[in-house]
């Protein structure tokens, strides 16, 4: 087809992804991001790349070797934890050339995208405030500054509050009543051995009831320390008089809250070098579908929210380059969308129903199931029709 006006909404890594996949085809995309700039904030912690998907969505963009030079097989390393006497009650170590999902911090992930693209691709500052499908078929994009610029094919890469999404579908997400609160450690091998020796590698988890407690090793001696509560309402730091900005006092309650678990594990929390970020868990219906939109379309967390479960990321990613790979090899810009959009859809229920049942295997037996729903999630993204 003769050069297509695509938007890409979102400098994630799906949107990323889609944008270096259509260049590698020899088509023009830009992208609209509302951050002032590739470094306006820290982009999280590490993913885990699993090969059937997230690597062969990075495979599919030429960027398979990149991604093996910042990779981390290590880090694929699990340990799960008493939570009152400490004691290592489940480990999986991975082998020496063990890639089926080797972890990457998210920020090294984007920036090897980034670099990637051709300089100027990103319009940076760019927040939008909605998508309106017009009657020709092309897509009209309303910027926050009050501009608006019609393409021919937006691709709604905006994560769980897209101000995309609203043109294809009225699903909202909704609260799973399951919260995570972080924080993080620094330089924790040099300043926190025992530490550094209790998480390992990788990744690690310790578990009572509706309670969780858990670290994740990211590069550079960095840790993301998460406190997961089941159950709980939205508002609970409202309902416990607590001040989310006053680190001291969010500290005190976790510690209240984490009464009875051993002082390793409390030292997660009391040593902690940051603040503490609330976050609730919000989903997109299971299942969610819409009616083809010409001009619009939607990846990642615009189309399908889920837990954050190690999935969300290699979902956005295989979306972003089937996408590119869909325009490439179709005459019509609108075909190309809809034939996305026959992969993608069956897909990401395949993985919502997925994970419905991986909560359940997990609920079941945390400490010896966590294999069993890596595969199983991976088995069903790959044979959709089975769910």
């Amino acid at each position: 087809m003769s050069s297509p006006r695509i938007a890409v909404i979102g400098a994630g890594v799906g949107g990323l992804a889609c944008a270096r996949g259509l260049q590698v085809h020899g088509h023009p995309v830009t992208v609209f991001e509302r951050e002032a700039s590739a470094a306006a904030r820290w982009q999280g912690g590490m993913l885990d790349l699993h090969a059937p998907t997230g690597q062969a969505a990075l495979r599919a963009v030429g960027l398979s070797e990149q991604f093996r030079v910042v990779a981390r097989p290590e880090a694929q390393e699990l340990r799960m934890l008493d939570p009152v006497t400490a004691a290592m009650v489940h480990h999986e170590q991975p082998a020496e050339d063990e890639y089926f999902a080797p972890e990457v911090d998210r920020g090294q992930l984007r920036e090897l995208l980034l670099d990637s693209l051709t300089p100027g691709t990103v319009h940076w500052g760019h927040s939008v405030d909605g998508v309106t499908a017009q009657d020709d078929g092309t897509a009209r994009v309303h910027f926050g500054d009050g501009t608006t610029e019609v393409f021919d094919l937006v691709v709604g890469a905006d994560g769980a509050w897209s101000r995309t999404r609203p043109a294809v579908s009225a699903a909202t997400p909704t609260y799973t009543g399951n919260t995570l609160v972080e924080t993080f450690l620094d330089d924790v091998d040099t300043r926190h051995p025992a530490l550094a020796n209790l998480i390992g590698s990788g990744s690690m988890v310790a578990g009572a009831g509706p309670s969780m407690l858990g670290a994740q090793r990211n590069s550079g001696g960095h840790v993301r320390v998460y406190a997961s509560f089941e159950d709980i309402p939205i508002d609970w730091h409202v309902t416990a008089g607590i001040d989310l900005a006053d680190t001291e006092a969010v500290r005190e309650h976790l510690l209240a809250r984490f009464d009875g678990w051993h002082d390793s594990l409390l030292d997660l929390i009391r040593r902690s070098d940051g603040g503490f970020v609330n976050r609730p868990i919000h989903v997109l219906p299971v299942g969610h579908t819409w009616d083809h939109v010409p001009g619009v379309t939607l990846l990642g967390d615009a189309a399908h929210l889920l837990p954050p479960h190690g999935i969300g990321a290699n979902l956005a990613l295989i979306d972003g380059s089937d996408l590119a790979t869909a325009v490439a090899t179709h005459a019509d810009l609108d075909e190309a969308a809809r034939a996305y959009e026959n992969v993608m859809l069956p897909r990401s229920t395949a993985a919502a129903h997925a994970d419905s049942e991986v909560s359940a295997l997990m609920d079941e037996d945390p400490v010896h199931n966590v294999s069993t729903a890596r595969q199983f999630l991976n088995e069903r993204l790959l044979n959709p029709g089975t769910a």
